[in-house]
């Protein structure tokens, strides 16, 4: 991704505009927010939201993974390593079609999985529990990918 891709939003990278919320809740207003703000200014936090709701994943993914290099459980305001099960959680279809992204969003999962005794009692738990949901989700993922469906 471009810096100049980096000083535009999702709204202008994507070339729709949604409009006003149609639905009165936190997450929509949220993610409706969060679609007109530039991609530099989008911390963990933002990127997990935004992942999580599988919106912009062609441009979230990749500066997730970015955020992520430096520290696998780089976390947005759930626990440790969020962000990334976030990551691992997005839709197949996209894994599918982005096999550089695929793989090195593996390689992140197996260093974070690899680093859990490092974390606190607490927070190895947590993330222990949330990675490997995340991890068993994207293995079926890539399994998928190799082998021609979706």
């Amino acid at each position: 991704m471009s810096d100049s891709d980096r000083s535009k939003s999702l709204q202008h990278l994507e070339g729709q505009d949604w409009g006003e919320p149609t639905y009165d809740s936190h997450l929509v207003t949220e993610c409706h927010r969060l679609r007109c703000i530039p991609l530099r200014e989008f911390p963990a936090e933002n990127s997990r939201i935004m992942i999580g709701q599988q919106i912009g994943l062609p441009y979230l993914i990749p500066l997730a993974l970015e955020m992520l290099r430096g520290n696998p459980f780089i976390a947005g305001d759930l626990y440790e390593g969020d962000l990334l099960a976030a990551v691992l959680r997005a839709d197949s279809r996209f894994w599918i079609a982005s096999p550089e992204l695929r793989a090195e969003a593996a390689r992140i999962a197996q260093l974070a999985l690899s680093l859990l005794p490092t974390l606190d009692d607490t927070d190895r738990q947590t993330a222990q529990d949330a990675l490997t949901d995340a991890h068993d989700i994207f293995e079926r993922a890539e399994y998928f990918a190799k082998h021609g469906r979706s």
